[in-house]
C-alpha cells in the first residue's frame, strides 16, 4: 500500500512537472513570437550591442594594422617564392 501511494506521488510530480515545462515552453514561444519585429528592432538590438563592444584605443590600432600589414606581405613574399619555384620547375621540365 505505502509503495503504491508513493507512486502515485511521484507519478503526480512528474506529470505536474511535465505541464509546467510545456506551460512554460508555451510563454517563451509567445515572447519569442512578440520579440520578432520588424527592421526597427532589428536595429534597436545591433545598436544595443554595439554600446557593449569595447573599442581598442590609437595605440592598440596602430600596432594591430602593423601586424596586419607584416603578416600580409610575409605570405605575399611566400606565395611569390612557392609560385616561382613551381613556375621555374615546369619551365625547366617542359620546355
Amino acid at each position: 500500500m505505502a509503495n503504491e501511494s508513493k507512486e502515485r506521488n511521484e507519478s503526480a510530480l512528474l506529470k505536474s512537472s511535465k505541464e509546467e515545462s510545456n506551460s512554460k515552453k508555451e510563454k517563451s514561444e509567445k515572447k519569442n513570437k512578440k520579440k520578432r519585429g520588424g527592421l526597427i528592432e532589428y536595429f534597436k538590438g545591433v545598436r544595443l550591442e554595439m554600446k557593449k563592444v569595447v573599442w581598442p584605443t590609437s595605440k592598440e590600432l596602430g600596432s594591430f594594422t602593423v601586424v596586419v600589414l607584416a603578416t600580409c606581405i610575409a605570405f605575399a613574399l611566400l606565395f611569390w617564392g612557392i609560385d616561382s619555384g613551381v613556375l621555374a620547375a615546369i619551365r625547366a621540365v617542359c620546355f
